[in-house]
């Protein structure tokens, strides 16, 4: 990547309000710009459906160093203390709470060149709709605290937060060596409790094999932050990357965005992880037979490449007596997950009321074996 030394100043986004002045905001569920002052609307160019795909960047160039300096772009932005996320500034913004554990951040003069956001897939979901999914979601969680829930209702806002992610594409054709198991029965007289019985054992007879198997993966996603645990993230899924958008500063608009925290290398590690697993499952179709054993697989990869995209997630952190408690909610389908808080006066009140329970039914159960 670029040195810093070479970027450019930071860019700021401002969307005034061409009516009364006022700072618009991404409506989501809409392809247009709001202003909360005087509701004016203003449609954002090129917005809507988006039929062609996006443009891929060349992996190889890209881990060599070797992109064109536009590709990427200089952000100013903060860094949490306590949890380590990195939030993306946009406009005259130079301090915020931090969207995943609630601590208040205020920027100095960092700045960092990144890669350059390819798409977006815009928020579908209003803040309304996103809280009343992660009020219903507490309401049916058994053992929580009252006091959680009643105080994530009438807490501050959801943050919408758009979530930094790596895809990757590839080519790949695998060769690979093997064996292929065919069950087969054997019949054999056994004693068991003193009398010969005839019984079939199973065995496996293996074969030798190899051959060849190819596949184009398309748009492995990869989480590229480390500021949510992955059991979230991935517990939000599936994402519905054909609605994503090139990516234009004003879909951020009244929302914050989190910069990658992942190098572009891990990330890619991970995605060879993931294709590695469906090479094997491929390879073991291809083996056929009743069972496979692979031996060694040797996988060439060609036409690699990657895009940094931005997915929507509306997300409440709430300091609850002295513990941090998050929710994460997907801001186009409304799926909820977050942390599990437990009240242990709760549980301690169902121990009891169950040992009471199982002590009247065994009171009941000796009155009648008595009675008879």
């Amino acid at each position: 990547m670029p040195s810093p030394d070479d970027a450019k100043p930071p860019a700021q986004h401002n969307y005034p309000c061409d009516a009364c002045g006022a700072e618009m905001r991404f409506a989501p569920g809409g392809g247009a710009l709001i202003c909360d002052h005087c509701g004016n609307r203003q449609e954002i160019p090129g917005a809507g459906p988006w039929n062609s795909s996006l443009k891929e960047l060349d992996l190889a160039a890209a881990l060599a160093a070797q992109l064109p300096t536009e590709e990427t772009e200089q952000r100013a932005q903060l860094k949490c203390p306590s949890c380590g996320a990195e939030v993306v500034l946009e406009g005259e913004a130079h301090a915020g709470t931090c969207p995943f554990c609630a601590t208040p951040m205020i920027t100095g003069t960092g700045d960092a060149r990144r890669y350059k956001p390819r798409g977006v897939l815009p928020f579908a979901l209003d803040e309304r709709t996103a809280r009343s999914a992660m009020t219903d979601w507490l309401g049916q969680l058994w053992f929580a605290p009252s006091g959680l829930k009643d105080y994530a209702r009438k807490g501050r806002k959801l943050q919408g937060v758009y979530v930094p992610y790596w895809t990757y594409d590839a080519a790949t054709r695998s060769a690979y060596r093997g064996e292929r198991g065919t069950v087969y029965y054997e019949t054999r007289t056994v004693m068991r409790d003193g009398k010969r019985q005839t019984v079939r054992v199973a065995k496996v007879r293996w074969r030798p094999v190899s051959g060849r198997v190819a596949r184009a993966f398309d748009d492995i996603l990869v989480l590229a932050s480390h500021a949510l645990p992955k059991r979230y993230t991935d517990a939000l899924e599936p994402w519905d990357l054909s609605a994503l958008q090139p990516y234009s500063p004003a879909f951020l608009a009244g929302f914050a965005a989190e910069a990658y925290t992942v190098p572009l290398e891990d990330g890619y590690a991970e995605a060879r992880a993931h294709m590695d697993a469906v090479i094997a499952r491929d390879v073991r179709f291809d083996i056929g037979g009743d069972q496979q054993r692979i031996h060694a697989v040797d996988t060439d990869i060609s036409d690699a490449s990657f895009k940094h995209i931005l997915l929507p997630v509306w997300m409440a952190a709430y300091k609850y007596r002295g513990r941090s408690f998050r929710f994460v909610v997907n801001g186009r389908t409304g799926r909820v997950q977050g942390e599990r808080p437990w009240s242990a006066w709760k549980i301690a009140f169902a121990i009891i009321l169950g040992l009471l329970l199982a002590g009247a039914v065994g009171f009941a159960y000796a009155v009648q074996q008595g009675a008879v």
